[in-house]
């Protein structure tokens, strides 16, 4: 593999990361509403999903990820359930200002924030083309060694990191502006919105 395709791969995820979408809106919403740190965790979930997908097209797995339909659209319906659900809790989440936000950002870290974004990433239809049908486009997939799998997978983790990371902190660092109960609530139901409206996004495309 040569540094141009390297290098082409790289600006190929940074703009499928880039790229507004069910992920973005929930990564934003997410932050909006808890902070950075529970976003991050969020992040974490959604680059595992990449990953899955890049060795699924690497070790030739695409075709069976193309004809396993049904699976498919039960992780998408799951996934868009659980947006759904996380934007109303966020909808009807008791204000709180931003600065007592780390006392309880504790609370909102965990399992749920991972698999979230995992579902995300696995559920969508983005993502699945691009590895399954753009991505061989511009690889030699099938003459790829182990030590080129390592290179693409770390430069996917570190651009996606980046871009995703920046979304999360442009949205969290706007927290600081919203101090009183009454902006804090219109926050918390402008980001329950927002991830509702993922969640049917996810839900409605095939």
């Amino acid at each position: 593999m040569t540094l141009i395709s390297i290098f082409s791969f790289a600006i190929a995820i940074f703009v499928l990361a880039a790229t507004p979408g069910p992920g973005v809106f929930a990564i934003i919403s997410r932050s909006l509403a808890s902070g950075l740190k529970p976003t991050l965790i969020m992040i974490a979930g959604c680059i595992t999903g990449d990953i899955i997908f890049l060795l699924f097209a690497i070790m030739g797995m695409s075709v069976i990820a193309q004809t396993m339909g049904n699976l498919f659209i039960v992780i998408k319906v799951l996934g868009a359930a659980y947006l759904i659900f996380l934007g109303i809790k966020i909808w009807m989440a008791k204000p709180v200002p931003a600065s007592q936000q780390q006392s309880n950002g504790e609370k909102t870290m965990g399992y749920g924030n991972y698999l979230s974004g995992l579902g995300i990433t696995l559920a969508n239809p983005k993502v699945i083309l691009f590895y399954c049908g753009f991505l061989p486009t511009f690889m030699d997939l099938p003459s790829m060694t182990g030590f080129d799998i390592c290179i693409v997978t770390m430069v996917l983790a570190v651009v996606l990191s980046v871009v995703l990371i920046i979304y999360a902190y442009l949205a969290s660092s706007a927290r600081v502006f919203f101090s009183s109960t009454s902006s804090i609530k219109w926050l918390n139901r402008t980001a329950g919105s927002v991830m509702i409206a993922a969640g049917t996004a996810i839900a409605a495309k095939s």
